[in-house]
């Protein structure tokens, strides 16, 4: 394979990035492409589903992700209006560039949305992070991942249990690629480069002593619909944010869909403590930062998850489930939903030292991308062979 050249009659693989975890995934992915030999030509399609371009130029540079070559700018909107404008923005530049296949990455509505044009037009797709599954259907992103599962050509895994997910959905096992975690690449490539956490704090305005506890200081997140956009579920939750600090400093990064909530509710007094820091989103490089030097992580973020378990910081997944039970199974991540009673007890765990230390998983090694290369070349070369080209 590596003295072959790149058959001029395939085409480019189209890369798909939608919203901010689409970033992260997607950064040594291209790195690999091109580093791989042959070099698989790419093209970077950024759908416009993130649409604050501070944060996107911001998270290109931490991430030394270059900037896309096609920017559809969709925008916000309803998960089907969405949907719609990214397939009716996406399906022109299929016809211009001609791909050799679309990759996906994740489970967002951009996934689902280019994936369903390609099976439309009978372009091969490979779906990044396959097979997760919460089995929980009110969740946006299950139907995202389930649908693009069952449309995708290549299905590459983070974790083997993902496997017997696609088996049971009716997957063929040929289509199913382990390779291990591309978030978990892209965090070891930049640990080095993580800004301290005292730093982020001086450059927000406030005390970076305030993060000096000698029980440390936790990290907080949270953004899922399910947990700030009710007034009572979100404001057991900042109840709970406010007893914990108590215990140690908390440092939360306020999602803008939760800040909105949190003023309309009229629940800002819940936050209003020395003890707890408000910052807007952190960019990638701050955010890593913030949780290396952490005592524990607060969050129901599906990214953080395995971000932790591979940190080794213990994580509390304030949600009922999850489609990482790896995390679980051998990381540092706890379930504790939104009971009030087993979050405390969970910090109370981590606080005396009897918290998860865990361990990383198989792959999650920072050279999940390069085996996606590798892999990913043969078979469209082998393909491309296979048809008499």
């Amino acid at each position: 394979m590596a003295d072959e050249e790149w058959p001029g009659a395939l085409g480019p693989v189209i890369c798909v990035v939608g919203a901010r975890p689409n970033f992260m995934k997607m950064a040594p992915i291209l790195r690999a492409f091109g580093g791989h030999r042959p070099s698989l030509p790419t093209l970077l399609v950024h759908t416009g589903q993130h649409y604050d371009n501070d944060m996107n130029d911001r998270l290109f540079v931490d991430l030394r992700l270059p900037h896309p070559d096609l920017n559809l700018e969709v925008g916000s909107g309803t998960h089907a209006v969405q949907t719609a404008e990214v397939m009716r923005r996406f399906e022109p530049v299929l016809d211009a560039q001609r791909p050799s296949c679309v990759l996906v990455v994740g489970d967002v509505n951009s996934t689902l949305a280019c994936t369903l044009v390609c099976a439309k037009k009978g372009v091969p797709v490979v779906h990044v992070e396959a097979g997760l599954r919460s089995f929980d259907r009110a969740m946006p992103e299950e139907i995202n991942r389930v649908l693009t599962d069952q449309m995708a050509d290549r299905l590459y895994t983070t974790e083997r249990s993902a496997l017997a997910n696609l088996l049971r959905e009716g997957v063929a096992e040929e289509r199913v690629c382990f390779v291990g975690n591309v978030m978990i690449d892209s965090l070891l490539a930049n640990r080095a480069f993580a800004r301290p956490a005292a730093t982020t704090l001086q450059m927000a305005g406030f005390d970076p002593g305030l993060i000096g506890d000698p029980q440390g200081y936790g990290v907080v997140t949270l953004h899922r619909p399910s947990n700030v956009d009710s007034e009572q579920r979100l404001a057991l939750l900042l109840g709970v944010l406010r007893e914990v600090s108590d215990q140690l400093p908390l440092v939360f990064a306020l999602h803008p869909r939760t800040r909105a909530n949190i003023e309309r509710f009229g629940l800002g007094e819940l936050l209003n403590s020395r003890r707890i820091v408000l910052l807007p989103p952190q960019g990638y490089l701050e955010m890593l930062g913030l949780m290396v030097a952490a005592k524990l992580v607060l969050s129901d973020s599906g990214g953080l998850q395995e971000e932790t378990t591979a940190l080794g910081v213990p994580c509390l997944t304030i949600r009922e489930n999850t489609e990482r039970p790896i995390t679980i199974e051998q990381g540092t991540n706890t379930l504790v939903g939104c009971d009030a009673r087993a979050i405390r007890q969970g910090v109370d765990e981590i606080l005396s030292g009897a918290g998860k230390t865990g361990r990383v998983p198989e792959f999650w090694d920072g050279r999940a991308a390069e085996r996606i290369a590798a892999d990913l070349s043969s078979w469209l070369i082998g393909r491309h062979a296979q048809r008499g080209h």
